[in-house]
């Protein structure tokens, strides 16, 4: 049973999704939200707070904010960039630029990571506590058939080295806390929406399907899987 939670962008797609499964899932936990953007239909019972991602006094000012809850069981961050207006996935070396890279990687690598210094030393130690992050599987390198996506797959390769460091650290200062790195599938969101075309047909999720699958992963962990990466499914993703 989770009873403390805090999910990170509560605004996006798999953000919102992932509140309402465990308002839904939970009903007497505490849980919160937080986003860059506020948030305009809000969930009833759910703590929302605006934050700034790429500002560590705004990272700290949203610890103070959950002070009185107590240990957290799940820290859920949902947050994540593969384009904008002027950004893109790379077809080719001669597409790559140092605006996609510094962009992608910040949120993709290092917001994920900020987050964790501060929100995973709040996680319960006397029992099964989640620091989960939205990984992909093309952040895998051995996996990788088709190259291009170069800021994209970087990022997410780094994030996954992170989880795979910050998880030996927390087995020497917190027994019972797992970081894991989770592959939520093809889901059906603005993130997707210019590459659903080339989505085999019933591999494009629903945000609630998506959720559910990744919440039966998180529920089937033990402390021996901190530090990996799995998809929706449950299968392990190779770096």
């Amino acid at each position: 049973m989770l009873s403390n939670i805090v999910v990170f962008g509560a605004s996006g797609t798999i953000g919102r999704a992932t509140l309402n499964h465990v308002k839904e899932t939970y009903p007497n936990a505490t849980i919160y939200g937080f986003s860059q953007r506020k948030v305009e239909d809000k969930i009833d019972g759910i703590r929302y707070g605006t934050i700034k991602y790429n500002d560590e006094e705004s990272i700290i000012n949203a610890t103070k904010a959950i002070l009185s809850t107590g240990d957290l069981d799940l820290v859920f961050v949902a947050t994540g960039l593969l384009h904008e207006i002027d950004i893109a996935p790379e077809k080719s070396l001669r597409d790559l630029s140092f605006n996609n890279f510094n962009r992608i990687i910040e949120m993709n690598a290092a917001v994920p990571a900020m987050l964790a210094k501060h929100f995973m030393p709040k996680l319960s130690n006397s029992r099964k506590s989640i620091f989960a992050i939205m990984s992909a599987r093309v952040g895998s390198i051995s996996d990788n058939r088709l190259g291009g996506w170069y800021a994209y797959r970087m990022s997410k390769a780094a994030i996954n080295m992170f989880i795979k460091c910050s998880s030996i650290e927390m087995k020497r200062v917190n027994k019972n806390a797992i970081v894991v790195g989770l592959h939520p599938g093809t889901v059906d969101s603005p993130l997707s929406k210019p590459f659903q075309k080339n989505v085999p047909q019933g591999k494009l999720f629903t945000p609630q399907y998506s959720v559910e699958m990744l919440f039966k992963v998180l529920d089937s962990l033990n402390t021996d899987d901190s530090g990996k990466i799995f998809a929706w499914d449950g299968e392990e993703i190779n770096p």
